[in-house]
């Protein structure tokens, strides 16, 4: 980690500054960022659409010509801004294609009145399941209006962010979409959500995407971890060096949860009741959704594996391991 005195003389030389938003949640904060180039400034995220946000945004901005906002992946804490910021700017958005379709759809009604359905499935009690459907459909003010993104985000493609060209690198699992952006020439990475250091980004599956984000997250690592990335800028927490070290700490928790996950499929259990062991702490109804839709992930990942069965019994799924 580096130490905090150090962060603003490191991203000044990068051309670029950090924009700490404030959130609501138990993850109190997100990380943007605005860099000055010749022809006027660039965003990198935009947080929540709220009165905290937009106050930050305007004393930040004045005076200053936005030309460029872009959305590394569709979260609520990165897009929610972006379509009231370009309304303020007239600036272009550029986000990943993945995400920005899957921004259009998940708090629309379709996906919401499928919600209940879903979670009925896995086997979370009705009054329970009410609530995080009504807090995933409470996102809808927080994320719009949604911008008219015109420019793709895409894989090996080059963008200029302050005073380096970044490459854009696909690194799907937290999203589908998310992309993070690697300059070689200071073996530099904004990580976005894809590397923490101190959490585990959280990997869901959201009823909708792919069906194995743990999967896919996995792989991704890797696929960072061949580049041997000295600095990390992330989205949530300080900067931090050595991104390989973290991979490996994050593999490795997956791992152990993973393992834990077999041990507990000895007793046939459904979404929900494996959720309870593995997040037996209680939790806020904002932070059930996120234990609800990792647990799925990890479950959906030993399936898809064939190292645990799945049964739809009375409606409700039903994981076990393979005897």
């Amino acid at each position: 980690m580096i130490a905090k005195k150090e962060v603003t003389p490191m991203l000044d030389k990068l051309g670029m500054k950090r924009i700490t938003l404030s959130l609501p949640f138990r993850l109190n904060h997100v990380n943007c960022f605005i860099a000055e180039e010749a022809d006027g400034y660039k965003i990198l995220d935009a947080g929540l659409h709220n009165e905290d946000t937009a106050k930050v945004w305007e004393k930040e901005l004045a005076g200053k010509r936005v030309t460029d906002i872009i959305v590394s992946h569709y979260h609520p804490d990165h897009f929610g801004y972006a379509g009231k910021l370009q309304e303020k700017t007239n600036a272009r958005v550029w986000m990943p294609e993945i995400d920005l379709q899957a921004a259009l759809q998940a708090w629309e009604k379709p996906f919401l009145e499928k919600l209940k359905a879903n979670y009925h499935r896995a086997g979370i009690p009705e009054d329970i399941s009410g609530a995080l459907a009504e807090n995933t459909a409470a996102f809808a003010p927080l994320v719009t209006p949604y911008p008219k993104v015109e420019n793709i985000l895409k894989e090996g493609e080059t963008l200029q962010f302050g005073k380096y060209a970044y490459e854009i690198i696909h690194t799907p699992g937290h999203s589908d979409g998310l992309v993070t952006f690697y300059n070689r020439e200071n073996n530099v990475l904004l990580s976005t959500d894809h590397i923490l250091p101190k959490i585990t980004p959280n990997i869901s599956y959201w009823f909708h995407g792919d069906s194995n984000p743990l999967e896919n997250y996995l792989h991704s690592l890797k696929k960072i971890k061949k580049l041997d990335v000295e600095w990390v800028i992330p989205s949530h927490g300080d900067p931090f060096q050595n991104a390989s070290k973290r991979i490996s700490e994050i593999e490795a928790h997956h791992a152990e949860r993973l393992s834990s996950l077999k041990e507990m499929l000895k007793t046939r259990l459904t979404v929900y009741e494996t959720m309870e062991k593995l997040f037996p702490k209680k939790l806020a109804v904002h932070d059930t959704r996120f234990a609800v839709g990792e647990t799925l992930a990890h479950l959906e990942y030993l399936r898809l594996a064939g190292e645990c069965g799945r049964e739809l019994v009375d409606g409700i799924y039903i994981y076990h391991v393979i005897s």
